[in-house]
């Protein structure tokens, strides 16, 4: 992997823990708040990667601790992660390649993903959702853990 250009290997490139700090905005009502983190990319027994987020979330209705979690599995090349919900419903496609967008429609929400590749221990993604019942604008960013 050259260090200015996206990794070849998606999955061996996100494999370990990283920090995630997120900034969290509902564009309605004005709220903002916080998620303070660490992801951990963990290899599993179907060849993908489980995604697990643990940290401390500040949001007017709720401060205090907060979790995440994702199946990550092999996608159409190595650059590409199929990401999966804990249940097996499909959720987008994660990657640095391209555009590095997908999307993801949460009745009765569109969910709008880009991601951010900034070197070899640092990326990006933002969540940008719209529809009747939420305006959100959601963007983290992560640094690999020394």
């Amino acid at each position: 992997m050259k260090d200015h250009q996206p990794p070849e290997d998606l999955l061996a490139y996100l494999a370990g823990e990283w920090s995630v700090e997120r900034t969290l905005l509902d564009r309605a009502t004005g709220t903002r708040g916080t998620f303070t983190g660490v992801v951990r990319y963990t290899r599993n027994p179907d060849g993908g990667l489980d995604y697990r987020e643990d940290g401390t979330m500040h949001w007017p209705t709720h401060t205090g601790p907060a979790f995440r979690e994702y199946v990550l599995k092999p996608g159409a090349d190595r650059r590409t992660l199929d990401v999966f919900f804990p249940d097996g419903r499909p959720f987008h496609v994660m990657s640095f390649s391209g555009l590095a967008t997908d999307k993801h429609w949460c009745d009765p929400d569109d969910y709008h993903v880009r991601y951010s590749w900034q070197g070899p221990d640092s990326f990006s993604f933002t969540w940008d959702v719209h529809g009747p019942a939420k305006d959100l604008l959601l963007e983290s960013h992560l640094e690999r853990a020394q």
